[in-house]
């Protein structure tokens, strides 16, 4: 399964484009969609739209990736899409053991959409972003 162009326009809602480097709240280098930058890569010209496009559609695919070998539960093309961009987000690691998969797994669909809502907080408080992130994935995960 591939992340839909809905998803795509979810990740691109959240992350926003960035034409130059910058820090994310982390102090990774990214650019574009909330591309971290490789060690070997430079933008000393910054990025186009299509450029930043291209960099989130290969991004996406290891996302994409990383849910696939993690979920053993069918999917529907929302849930796939919310979890792509909750992995693009927070990292595959995070959705590794979480209460969340296993309710996937565990055939517990509307649990499990419940428990991304959980995943909004930032330094143990709450973070408006994240949490409107979330509601925005919960809503692709009941289509």
């Amino acid at each position: 399964m591939n992340i839909s162009d809905a998803g795509l326009r979810l990740i691109k809602q959240f992350e926003g484009f960035r034409s130059h480097v910058y820090l994310d709240v982390t102090g990774h280098p990214t650019i574009g969609y909330g591309h971290k930058l490789l060690p070997h890569e430079v933008f000393p010209a910054g990025v186009t739209e299509p450029g930043a496009s291209a960099l989130l559609e290969r991004d996406a695919q290891t996302a994409e990736r990383e849910v696939a070998s993690q979920v053993k539960a069918q999917l529907t093309q929302g849930q796939f899409d919310a979890l792509v961009d909750f992995v693009y987000n927070l990292g595959s690691g995070r959705l590794a053991g979480s209460t969340l998969l296993q309710l996937i797994d565990a055939g517990q669909y509307e649990a499990a959409g419940a428990q991304l809502l959980r995943w909004d907080k930032a330094d143990g408080a709450e973070n408006a972003g994240l949490h409107t992130r979330r509601q925005a994935e919960l809503v692709l995960w009941k289509a």
